[in-house]
């Protein structure tokens, strides 16, 4: 029992370790390859006013800071993706494991709750590890140059330097409780719902098209469901932050004065403002899970001809 045991142990640390390593390689290219949309979607968020829309923000943002402001941050949503995404897939597989059994038959309905909600645990389980890289790439991705051309960050060490200076631990973990209520939601569209739609529109033989189609308007109803928690979890991370001249921007009490905030001043319009650029970069989310399928079928669990 004892041996039989620890080789079941093995396997599963294994493919824990696998699932780390696969998942991270797929984000990270992924997330790289959709940089511009990412930082567009983030500048629409946090600072409405500062351009017209997605395309003057497309064609003057380069003008103004460089063609690599398009990729600001990306190191650090690299760094935070990859432990991000990798742990997203090995927890989702372990939550699986634990509430859909090998061995037991479901109903499609049981199996799409079960499939909600082993991905939104995972979603909720990996945010904890990595919420400080998420806001540190927030703030770096909307840094604005100052009239003399300085960014106020010099990059990551300095950005959660800064920001643990203003109140601790405390201001690296802004905005946590609606991230993680909105992740859940997310993450169980986005791995449950991509899990069941497969498994109901998609045979064994499907290619890497037609998942990345299923995968892509999955992905798209997940992100329009959650944008509007999204936009208040990335006004409570920029809450506070000081601007050149070092005045600080408006502190929130709560996630609720936050959001009863937005919606006086922004308006509906406003909370989904980055929505259009969020569609345009739910391609990188649809690829990074086919990818991911993709370099366990081929590399990792190759089916035998």
């Amino acid at each position: 029992h004892t041996r039989k045991y620890m080789t079941t142990l093995s396997e599963k640390l294994k493919s824990f370790g696998t699932n780390i390593l696969t998942g991270g390689i797929s984000a990270s290219i992924a997330k790289t390859i959709n940089s511009p949309l990412e930082v567009a979607k983030l500048i629409r968020q946090t600072q409405p006013d500062r351009f017209s829309g997605l395309v003057q923000l497309l064609t003057t943002l380069p003008k103004e800071e460089g063609i690599t402001a398009l990729w600001a941050g990306n190191g650090t949503n690299v760094l935070r993706y990859f432990p991000t995404q990798a742990l997203n897939f090995a927890f989702k597989g372990t939550y699986k494991d634990l509430l859909m059994p090998k061995g037991q038959e479901f109903t499609d309905m049981e199996m799409f709750l079960r499939n909600l909600a082993a991905g939104g645990a995972a979603g909720a389980s990996s945010m904890v590890f990595v919420y400080p890289l998420d806001l540190a790439r927030t703030l770096l991705s909307t840094d604005k140059k100052s009239a003399d051309g300085v960014k106020k960050y010099k990059g990551l060490g300095h950005v959660l330097k800064v920001t643990y200076a203003d109140n601790g631990v405390k201001s690296l973990y802004k905005g946590i409780g609606i991230s993680i209520a909105g992740i859940i939601p997310y993450r169980a569209v986005y791995f449950g719902g991509y899990d069941t739609l497969k498994k109901l529109f998609l045979g064994n033989d499907s290619n890497f098209l037609q998942k990345w189609l299923v995968a892509q308007t999955n992905t798209i109803v997940a992100q329009y469901i959650t944008y509007p928690i999204d936009t208040v979890r990335r006004t409570l991370m920029k809450a506070g932050e000081k601007d050149h001249s070092g005045v600080a921007s408006r502190r929130f009490a709560s996630t609720w004065e936050c959001f009863r905030w937005l919606l006086k001043e922004r308006g509906v319009k406003g909370i989904y403002a980055g929505s259009l650029a969020n569609t345009w970069r739910a391609t990188g989310a649809a690829l990074c899970m086919v990818f991911y399928e993709t370099i366990q079928e081929k590399f990792i669990n190759p089916k035998e001809e």
